[in-house]
């Protein structure tokens, strides 16, 4: 799209300097138009990629918002229940953290101290699969990660919108904070299901 809106803008500037060149004003009023055309799919393109924003936020909330009515009885069961789980994720090859230990752990923490969240560890199953997905994510310039929009860590940042594909082949990788991979993984196999 911008290499459109580049185009248009550069024939405008061409038929504007033509204008006064010539002194006919038919090619000021063609540069006019081909400047509210390029305008125009500007605009087309900031709502395109807002609508498909929205559409990868309402996606990962969907997935991650179980309502779940608590009760103090229930919380002794939901640990036995969680720690039940874990090494089924495991052995499913579902994406999760891994504990801070070792070298690996002061880089990390080095990483935290200058304001990088850490690198969420991603099942190759799952990295696979968010490799072929077209979903959108956002990355913050100057930072190697990429995040789901409801990142914690964004805050206030300026973020740019990207394809995880294209993110990946960047050489960016996913937040742990957020956890992209698994909720990017988990909605589209939950969509897949639907569909399905």
């Amino acid at each position: 799209m911008l290499y459109i809106v580049l185009i248009l803008v550069l024939a405008a500037l061409g038929l504007l300097v033509t204008a006064l060149i010539t002194a006919t004003s038919l090619w000021a009023w063609v540069s006019i138009v081909l400047s509210v055309l390029a305008g125009l799919v500007l605009v087309a393109d900031f709502v395109r990629r807002r609508s498909a924003r929205r559409r990868v936020v309402h996606a990962a909330t969907r997935v991650d918002a179980e309502p779940v009515e608590e009760s103090e009885d229930d919380d002794a069961e939901e640990v036995a229940a969680e720690s039940a789980e874990e090494p089924e994720r495991a052995e499913s090859g579902g994406t999760g953290l891994l504990p801070v230990t070792g070298e690996a752990g002061e880089d990390q923490a080095s990483s935290a101290e200058s304001g990088d969240p850490a690198e969420e560890a991603t099942a190759p199953a799952d990295a696979e699969l968010v490799a072929k997905l077209g979903a959108e994510v956002v990355v913050v310039d100057e930072y190697p990660r990429y995040h789901v929009l409801d990142c914690p860590w964004l805050a206030d940042r300026d973020t740019i919108p990207i394809a995880v594909n294209e993110a990946r082949d960047l050489g960016f990788t996913p937040c742990a904070r957020c956890t992209p991979d698994a909720k990017l993984a988990t909605a589209h196999r939950a969509t897949s299901k639907s569909r399905g």
